[in-house]
């Protein structure tokens, strides 16, 4: 099945719900609400003729200041069986970051979950394991935003792990490794 006849039967299945479908390049990206994302990605994997079983990917877009909605979660959608693919992109606004977590249809999104809450600040609802998963616990901010400043205001204003990293890697080239 063609990317464009498959977008064109998520439009059928949840016309309310289907915002924009653009194909570029032989990509097709279909924009959608978030509000039945769990539902519609259900329907993705369950439906035969579909049956997109490999999550290739899942990402954060920051569209800062040019959308209503500042954020989009795109899901990369592959299907092994059938060998075809589409993507599937919902909005997120600025004012509450938060989009329903697909792990209980793909359990392959967890750490992609993860990586987008931890460098966007989206957060995925459901996740049972929902932390940084790149950056340390304590880091403060959310580094893929466009709003992310690229250098602190000085020295002062550091990480608090900043050192503790330092002294550590300094600690381990005491040692000699031997292999």
């Amino acid at each position: 099945m063609e990317p464009i006849q498959i977008a064109e039967k998520i439009k059928e299945q949840f016309p309310d719900e289907v915002l924009d479908i653009r194909e570029f390049r032989g990509q097709v990206a279909v924009t959608v609400k978030k509000v039945r994302i769990v539902e519609l990605c259900r329907y993705l994997h369950d439906e035969p003729s579909l049956f997109f079983d490999f999550p290739a990917d899942l990402f954060g877009i920051d569209y800062l200041g040019k959308k209503e909605n500042r954020f989009v979660v795109a899901y990369n959608l592959y299907s092994i069986k059938h060998r075809h693919r589409i993507m599937l992109k919902a909005e997120v606004a600025e004012s509450s970051p938060s989009i329903d977590s697909v792990l209980m249809v793909w359990a392959g999104v967890n750490w992609h979950e993860r990586e987008c809450y931890d460098l966007f600040g989206i957060t995925f609802n459901g996740h049972p394991d929902l932390r940084r998963i790149l950056l340390p616990e304590g880091w403060e901010g959310h580094p893929l935003r466009k709003d992310y400043p690229l250098k602190g205001p000085g020295p002062d204003h550091e990480w608090k792990g900043f050192n503790d990293v330092l002294d550590r890697a300094r600690e381990f080239r005491k040692f000699e490794w031997q292999g």
